[in-house]
């Protein structure tokens, strides 16, 4: 039988005709490692117009995932077609080494009560792991980049530059201390940033409380009477009792209506549009109404805090809304990002009632020695006992939850270090009109990334850059133990610490 294709001028290929890339594809990878591939173009690039991708570091945590190799994937393709184009683009790839996410890895393997030395050394250990997995599977798929020369953010010289760094930004007015409500997880012991916050399902306490006005004449006056018929309560709604021992104030809107209602339980004092809704939850029909007026009248009212053997101002913020409740708020200004503003106005005391676990501090009534969670029950009771609970109906909705743990976080205040977005305290610019003008200036691809990022920049509050943790940088700042305050020579201490972690990292 005649073989039809030797009849034809065709031309020979010396490569097979199946492609058997499950075998084929690893050895030319190594065969490019071998030859040095990424080096030889650095070479011929040399002397061409430079092209930096930088790259955002992935965690040092974990087998690689979809996500991973779309990100690097992706990066490769512009690195590479950039150096067809006639650039030279070195790619220098990276790893973030320190964080949480490594800390917990440790902790599940060998415990929480380690000794810090011993710790940091076994979180420095499994990085390194984790760096030498995800370099191989880096290089499986075929991404080209110095990889004998990686960046690590654990690398001593690294960790000396962010030590300075985050100096410069202290000597530029830029860094603050501060004690600031903050999304604090007891589980992790530790803050969180807006990132690490997701929201979950819950069912709270929903509580109706009385404060009882203490200055009756001066309620009168408010509403145009002479004296008041019974004993007068400003009624807050809240959904986290276990905020009560640290309450402050109780806040009104200062452009809001607010009546006077006389009932069987005393006259409550309540938002105009709230009142029928409050009213129906306390099982009460009004016998008469008085008012309304505006917030701003009742400022400064003293109220007797319900737990407490204190007076607590009548307040006025921009932050209390008819959406629910009676539109008084309960105001703790260790406990609420508007409550701590709110508290800076009126000269509020920052209480600090429990320690990193939220456990209350033994010395805290009713409640000392409780994790918040169980003195919710507690506290609603002890209201009960004294008359001041209105309401207590259970409500359904949506909760912070650490996106690690999936166990509900509070806010609290803490000393924490922040990067000041608006006022630098020097005749330096604020960072965030900076920030809003870079973003301007970029290009983005697509374009929604410029959207949200300038959304982010837009509403984001000071940034907090401390985490009470033992695997990362250290903030390199000597404090006075009472008042506070940075010693004199900050700089050229942080510049001594630098140059120790220079040499042995941050075990220094």
């Amino acid at each position: 039988m005649t073989d039809y294709k030797d009849t034809l001028n065709l031309p020979e290929t010396p490569f097979p005709m199946r492609a058997d890339l499950a075998r084929r594809e690893p050895r030319w990878l190594e065969t490019w490692q071998q030859q040095k591939r990424y080096r030889q173009l650095r070479d011929h690039c040399q002397g061409r117009p430079r092209f930096i991708l930088h790259d955002g570091p992935p965690y040092a945590n974990g087998n690689l995932h979809i996500g991973h190799a779309v990100n690097k994937i992706l990066k490769d393709i512009i690195v590479k077609s950039r150096t067809l184009s006639g650039f030279d683009a070195p790619y220098v790839p990276g790893w973030d080494c320190h964080g949480l996410p490594i800390e917990l890895q440790v902790e599940k393997e060998h415990g929480r009560h380690l000794p810090s030395a011993r710790f940091r050394e076994l979180c420095r250990a499994y990085a390194t792991t984790q760096v030498n997995q995800q370099k191989a599977d880096f290089i499986r798929l075929g991404v080209m980049a110095d990889w004998d020369h990686p960046y690590l953010t654990m690398n001593p010289e690294t960790e000396a530059g962010i030590l300075r760094t985050l100096v410069r930004i202290w000597e530029a007015g830029y860094l603050k201390p501060g004690l600031k409500p903050v999304n604090w997880c007891p589980e992790c012991g530790s803050a969180l940033a807006e990132a690490e916050v997701e929201y979950e399902e819950r069912t709270s306490p929903a509580i109706d409380v009385a404060f009882l006005v203490q200055d009756e004449a001066g309620l009168a006056r408010c509403f145009g009477l002479n004296v008041l018929p019974a004993p007068a309560f400003a009624v807050i709604w809240t959904t986290t009792p276990w905020t009560l021992p640290a309450n402050q104030a109780v806040a009104v809107h200062p452009e809001l209506a607010y009546e006077l209602v006389q009932t069987t339980r005393g006259l409550l004092l309540l938002q105009e549009s709230l009142r029928a809704g409050a009213l129906l939850r306390y099982g009460l029909e009004a016998q008469h109404v008085w008012g309304p007026v505006k917030g701003a009248i009742l400022e400064h009212l003293p109220l007797q805090h319900p737990l407490a053997e204190r007076t607590v101002p009548l307040v006025c913020g921009e932050h209390v809304t008819v959406e629910a409740g009676t539109g008084l708020v309960h105001t703790a200004p260790s406990h609420g990002v508007e409550d701590h503003q709110v508290g800076l106005r009126y000269g509020l005391s920052v209480d600090q009632l429990m320690d990193d676990r939220a456990v209350f501090l033994p010395e805290v009534p009713l409640v000392g020695g409780l994790k918040v969670w169980a003195a919710n029950a507690v506290l609603v009771e002890a209201l009960a006992e004294r008359e001041r609970l209105l309401a207590h109906v259970p409500l359904q909705h949506s909760y912070p939850h650490c996106w690690r743990h999936k166990t509900p976080i509070i806010f609290r205040a803490t000393p924490q270090w922040f990067i000041v977005m608006d006022t630098p305290g020097t005749e330096k610019p604020a960072l965030r009109p900076l920030s809003q003008k870079a973003v301007a200036e970029t290009r983005f691809y697509p374009a929604w990334g410029g959207a949200r990022l300038s959304a982010m920049i837009d509403n984001r509050p000071d940034w907090c850059v401390s985490r009470q943790r033992a695997w990362g940088v250290p903030i390199p700042f000597f404090v006075h133990r009472q008042t506070g305050a940075l010693h004199p020579e900050t700089s050229s201490l942080a510049e001594k610490v630098a140059l120790a972690v220079e040499k042995e990292g941050i075990e220094a």
